[in-house]
């Protein structure tokens, strides 16, 4: 049985709105420690900046991020706040 390597991955542009919310994610790494729950959130944040999505304090509840050391009002109001700067 042999192993195949992974796809291959291309990587959004620097400057796009998807590395800009991405990043912007990764800022609270201590408060989502998980890489799969800061993936699935910089997701869910991006399709809401492109009208697609639910808002922060609704994809909190409906998309089961796990977060710690931080009430979800604090949170949804940072993440509000970070999303201002990046529209």
């Amino acid at each position: 049985m042999a192993t195949l390597p992974p796809p291959k991955v291309k990587k959004s542009p620097e400057d796009s709105l998807e590395s800009k919310v991405y990043a912007m994610v990764e800022t609270f790494k201590e408060y989502i420690p998980t890489p799969s729950d800061r993936n699935r959130l910089s997701y869910c944040l991006y399709k809401y900046l492109n009208g697609e999505g639910d808002a922060p304090q609704i994809l909190l509840k409906t998309s089961k991020i796990n977060f710690e050391r931080i009430s979800k009002e604090e949170l949804v109001k940072k993440l509000d706040d970070e999303l201002k700067k990046i529209k």
